[in-house]
This record gives C-alpha cells, structure tokens and sequence, in this order.
C-alpha cells in the first residue's frame, strides 16, 4: 500500500477504535514514581514509522484528544523542558481470516412401523442420504494498535504506557468524538484520576 492509503488506514483505525468492543486495553506503570510531583508535559514526537501513516494534522487530532484527557490530571503542555516527555506510535498490520460455513442437503425419512398386540412385529420401512458440503471464505482485516508512552524528563526513563489493540472497520463518521473517546480509555488506568465535579 502507498502512504496515503496507510494514512487513510490508520486514520480510520483511531476513528473506531474506542467504540468497537474487541478491543484490548494495556497499561503498565513504574510504582516508585509519586505521579503528583509532575506538574508538565511535553510532546516528544512520533516514531518514525507514525510519520509515514498520518499526516501533521492528524497527528494534531490525536494529541489534542490526548491533551484534553491530560488537562483534566492538571498537567500542561509546554514546548520543551516539560517534567514528562511523552511519545506516540500507531502501527497497522493486516491479516486474513478464514471462515468455513457447511450446508446440509437431503435427510433421512424414518419410515413407519406397526406392531400386533404388542409384539412389534410388521412392515417399517427408512432410507438414509443427504451430503454436505463445506466452503472456506477468506477475508482480510486490519489490526491497529496505538501507544503512547511517558518518560520523566530527568530520569529519562520510561514510567507509564498505555496500549490499545484491536480488529478495525472503517467508519468514517464522528472522528473527533471516537479520538476522544479513545485517548479517555487509554487515560483511564492513568495513576492520577481525573477529579470528579
């Protein structure tokens, strides 16, 4: 595939992701670290081969969704000197399936059977048959997973990351609320809680 069509792929991938229900959710944390002294971020950037799926202003989406969720923990934004740089990564990786689906035809007629005074003896008749048979359908589909990774700036070591994955259908509609939806789910296992009203 050529990168636009990646980037259309990819982009399509964050669009659905938080809505579809086979998607898996990761996270892991460094325990030693008190996450309330952090009181900034910045963005590190995209790994190389995220540059190559999504463009400028997709990847702007994307940290915006991401930017809002990290807002609400009371941290902010600067350009450079942020006490956790944070990176982002999407890859896709398609895959095919293979379905199998069997039909039946014809049966099996039992016949009838009589008996005289309970001795059940007479005339029954049946016969057998009927084949069946088997067909494989193939279909590809796309895996898509997104990470994003925070490092504290001075240790310059790696302290939370999150990770979605999952199957992908493309649905073009509500992209901004999908983003959203989705960098809320990857926060959610995030040390600090979002403050409740």
């Amino acid at each position: 595939m050529n990168n636009k069509l990646n980037g259309l792929l990819a982009l399509a991938i964050l669009m659905i992701m938080s809505s579809c229900s086979s998607i898996k959710y990761y996270s892991d944390v460094d325990d030693t670290i008190d996450f309330n002294s952090y009181q900034t971020y910045e963005y590190y950037g995209w790994a190389e081969e995220s540059n190559k799926l999504l463009n400028q202003l997709e990847q702007r989406r994307i940290e915006t969704s991401f930017g809002d969720e990290l807002r609400k923990r009371n941290l902010e934004l600067v350009e450079e000197n942020g006490d956790i740089v944070i990176t982002l990564y999407i890859v896709t990786e398609q895959k095919t399936r293979t379905t199998a689906t069997t039909t039946h035809t014809g049966g099996m007629y039992s016949g009838y059977g009589y008996g005289y005074g309970g001795y059940g003896y007479g005339p029954a008749y049946g016969w057998g048959g009927g084949t069946s048979h088997t067909s494989y359908n193939e279909y590809d589909y796309v895996i898509g997973t997104l990470v994003i990774s925070f490092y504290d700036a001075k240790e310059k070591r790696l302290i939370w990351e999150s990770v979605a994955q999952g199957e992908t259908h493309e649905n073009p509609k509500g992209q901004e609320e999908r983003l959203q939806k989705l960098a809320a789910r990857m926060m959610k296992d995030y040390p600090i809680p979002v403050p409740k009203d």
